[in-house]
Formats: structure tokens, sequence, C-alpha cells
């Protein structure tokens, strides 16, 4: 695994469901030892199972892990069960699941390919935040092109936009985690 930075946070958390998806809202506290209100990225110990991954912000100055379909099958989560965790922040950020769309755009943008890949794993986790903090296809599809105009220009991150913010539509609402 990577180069910690930080003292481990060390706790127990309930899984808790949002619809249909599942996440891990750390306990109040918890976060404090995060050195930011934004995104974290972190060398994760979860029930025993190791992994890095990003710590999400809640709007709410908390943090929250995502539970995929990957890490719910291996760890078999379902929600209100405890989750054992320790969360040592790091400089080495994984890279971000590129959604189709942006994925498409960059892949047509070839003059952009380069910028692409000279950002930060950090800061193209900032650019699929943003194209995908939205609802509206067409604010979505628009953030799209802004984002290959911004790169095309040099821009190495999105502008504008709460980073300690829960940016996930189906999550949040004004930028706050639901309850």
């Amino acid at each position: 695994m990577a180069a910690k930075t930080a003292t481990p946070v060390v706790g127990t958390a309930q899984v808790r469901a949002i619809g249909e998806r599942l996440i891990i809202p750390l306990p109040e506290g918890a976060d404090a030892a995060l050195p930011s209100r934004g995104q974290v990225a972190a060398e994760a110990v979860l029930n025993g199972h190791e992994l890095l991954t990003v710590i999400e912000p809640d709007g709410r100055k908390g943090h929250w892990l995502r539970v995929d379909e990957e890490l719910r099958a291996t760890l078999g989560l379902e929600a209100g069960d405890d989750v054992e965790f320790t969360l040592t922040p790091t400089r080495s950020w994984p890279e971000p699941e590129v959604p189709e769309d942006l994925g498409a755009a960059l892949e047509r943008a070839d003059d952009v390919t380069d910028t692409w890949s000279s950002i930060t794993p950090m800061a193209r986790w900032e650019w699929v935040r943003w194209v995908g903090a939205t609802r509206s296809e067409d604010t979505r599809a628009r953030r799209v092109e802004v984002s290959i105009d911004k790169l095309r220009n040099g821009k190495r991150r999105p502008c504008c936009f709460d980073l300690s913010s829960c940016t996930d539509p189906e999550l949040a609402r004004s930028g706050k985690l639901m309850h």
C-alpha cells in the first residue's frame, strides 16, 4: 500500500441504506482526525478487508464511505450491520472510475490526452465529482463539454464547487448527505 501521512482513525460504524445504495457514515468525531473536510484518500481496513479508497464528505463536516457491489459482496454487508474500520489518510489516490460519458468525451478529444494523464488522480476525482454532481442530464452533458474545453485550455481542475459538499445526486440534497 501507499505511504501513510497520518494517524489511523479507528472505530465502528453502522452500514446505512439510502434508497438501494449502502454507505458507511463515519461516527461523529471520527472525521476530526482527517486532514480535509473534502474527499480524503485512505488506506482502509473494513472488517479485516484492506483497500485503498476515498472517504467522501457529507456536507455537514462529516464523512462517509461508499459501499459498491464488490465490497458489499466481499464483506456480506447489509443495512444495519456494524463495520469495524481503520482509516489511514494517504497521499496516494486511487484512480477514479471515469463515467462513460466523460470517458467517451476524453477519448474523442485526443488533444486533451496529455493534460488528463498529467494531472493527479486527486484532480481527476474532482473532475469526475463535478461532472456527476447533478441530476439534470442537460447540465451533466454541458459539464462534460465544459470539462473538455477547460482541459483544452490548460485547466487542471474544475472550479466553483464546494469540495466539502456531498456531490452524489442519488445520496444528497443541496450538497448534504440525506438522513
